[in-house]
Formats: structure tokens, C-alpha cells, sequence
């Protein structure tokens, strides 16, 4: 019966997860993430470097939202060490965000980063490791 239980509660979590991103537009909700990336420490180490030459102005060197540029903002840049802000994501959430940025907030979208750039920052982001 426990098994039954935990085999439904990982389907039902699966399910959840791939129908938060049926709301972003195309490609994006259909976007696989390359295999292993997550768990990359090149991916992650290139994405940290990324991250500090690109986006640390807003969003700080440690990743938590106080970039010397924060000052001002219409909307505090998104700290990205706090747990609850990974476990409520998906990588191909934080992928378009990168990409497009976020509508009604200042961040831009990067569009100048390849697509190899972008996972890897998205495997930075959504590691503990910042």
C-alpha cells in the first residue's frame, strides 16, 4: 500500500512539474534539458563565470539579489539562494527568463548567449553552490 502511495505521489509531483511549463510559450514548454547538465560541475562552473560577468551587477557576486545596481530597481533582482526559490522553478522556467527576461520587472532578456551559455547559467542558478 506505501509503495502504491509514493509511486502515485511521484507521478502526481512528475505531472505537476512538466504542467508548469505548458503556460510558456513556444519553444520553451517543450524544452528538454540536456542530460547531466544539472549535475555538471563544468556546467556549473561555467555558469558561475557567466554569472559574474554578466548579471552580478544586479543581482550580486553571491547570487542573493544585492548587486550594486539593485539600488533603484522598479523590482528587487530575484535572490537566487533562496531554497524555496529553486524547489519552485523549473530549469526550462529559469531558461526562458534568461532568454526572454521577465515581463514588468527590469530584467532582460539575453538573447546573446547561446544556448550552451544558458544552460549552463541555468545549472549555476539552480545549484547550491553559489
Amino acid at each position: 500500500m506505501l509503495r502504491a502511495i509514493l509511486i502515485a505521489l511521484l507521478i502526481s509531483l512528475g505531472l505537476s512539474a512538466c504542467s508548469e511549463d505548458r503556460d510558456l510559450p513556444e519553444p520553451y514548454h517543450g524544452l528538454k534539458v540536456p542530460p547531466g547538465l544539472l549535475e555538471s560541475a563544468v556546467a556549473r562552473e561555467n555558469g558561475r563565470k557567466l554569472f559574474l560577468t554578466s548579471c552580478a551587477l544586479c543581482h550580486g557576486e553571491k547570487a542573493d539579489g544585492r548587486g550594486v545596481r539593485r539600488e533603484g530597481l522598479s523590482t528587487p533582482p530575484r535572490d537566487f539562494t533562496n531554497p524555496s526559490w529553486r524547489t519552485g522553478t523549473t530549469p526550462s522556467r529559469v531558461f526562458f527568463a534568461i532568454r526572454e527576461g521577465v515581463h514588468g520587472t527590469p530584467m532582460p532578456g539575453w538573447k546573446s548567449f547561446s544556448t550552451a551559455q544558458t544552460w549552463d547559467l541555468v545549472a549555476f542558478l539552480l545549484s547550491e553552490t553559489h
